[in-house]
């Protein structure tokens, strides 16, 4: 079933509005990041989002972070370093849990609040 969801994905879907903004002095020789509030999500978040779109409660399996390290230290290599990256993005948040230094970035969607883009939430009902 997995693999059927995959192959009806087009990735070739724009996310924004397809433009790119160039020229822009408020950018210059700053980081862009992409940060769109409606898209910034935690795991438990993004199920539940999910959740309320299958109008299904799903069976969950909680593991306490002490036993993902633990497992993590006892992998091969390998293995533990996809478990520590993993732990990293999902359970610490360390791709989306911080603040945009100004001195030296800019967030997209602060910078350019009209542009549209597509939130996880409307993403998620082509799957539906």
């Amino acid at each position: 079933m997995a693999l059927d969801l995959i192959s009806n994905v087009n990735p070739s879907q724009c996310l924004g509005d397809g433009n790119v903004k160039v020229d822009d002095p408020r950018t210059s020789n700053k980081i862009l990041y992409l940060k769109p509030p409606a898209n910034i999500l935690t795991l438990n978040e993004l199920i539940s989002l999910w959740e309320s779109k299958i109008k299904s409660t799903l069976e969950k399996v909680y593991v306490p972070e002490d036993q993902i390290l633990k497992n993590i230290q006892e992998s091969p290599f390998p293995q533990s370093l996809i478990m520590a990256l993993l732990h990293s993005i999902l359970v610490k948040g360390d791709c989306t849990n911080f603040e945009v230094d100004p001195s030296f970035g800019v967030e997209a969607s602060e910078l350019y609040p009209e542009v549209k883009y597509t939130t996880m939430a409307s993403y998620l009902n082509q799957f539906v």
